[in-house]
């Protein structure tokens, strides 16, 4: 759907229960590059919930009933998460089971990772996608699935060239599904940091 302006509404979710997380840092670099291409973009995190509220699905929590609105408007949502466990976060989870089946109809999905180890590459394909497909996506797009090894700077998001290649080509295709301009803003180099 679009917002007032005619723009395409696109909904972020953070699935990190931690106040900063890799996994926000790059939904924060996602955010500036889609705002910048056109998209009308809404952040909600798991840390934006009553957490017993949550827990236990009420769906009375005006919160959560606003973040269902939310779902019901956009046109596309990146699922973002870290991988604990050899899963996504059990907040996600948690937030992921108020939505109702089906109401991803319709929708483009992006899923995004953050992981300390290559042997959780296969988690999003295991453990989200198939949540993603009972929720009615069917727009799924490739998984972005990024290492700690990955980032030269962790507060800023700044990854390395080719993880930086598959998070440009993850933006480009969902502006792409968003009938949005594809070109990919990147951000600015700095200088002095390393590949931690």
């Amino acid at each position: 759907m679009r917002d007032h302006a005619g723009r395409q509404r696109l909904l972020i979710i953070n699935g990190s229960p931690s106040r900063r997380s890799k996994t926000a840092a790059l939904l924060e670099v996602i955010e500036r590059r889609a705002t910048a291409a056109g998209a009308a973009v809404e952040v909600v995190s798991v840390r934006d919930f009553p957490a017993e509220a949550l827990l236990f699905g009420d769906v009375t929590e005006p919160a959560l009933q606003h973040f269902l609105e939310q779902v019901a408007c956009a046109s596309a949502l990146v699922v973002a998460t870290p991988i604990y466990k050899a899963s996504y976060s059990g907040a996600l989870k948690a937030l992921l089971d108020i939505i109702p089946p089906g109401a991803l109809a319709g929708k483009t999905v992006l899923p995004l990772a953050t992981a300390g180890t290559l042997a959780h590459f296969l988690a999003l394909d295991f453990a989200l996608r198939p949540v993603l497909s009972f929720l009615g996506a069917r727009d799924t797009l490739a998984n972005v699935f990024l290492l700690e090894t990955n980032f030269r700077d962790i507060a800023t998001g700044l990854l390395d060239e080719a993880a930086e290649e598959r998070l440009s080509n993850g933006i480009s295709d969902l502006l792409t599904a968003l009938g949005q301009r594809t070109v990919v803003i990147r951000e600015p180099q700095i200088a002095g940091t390393s590949s931690a």
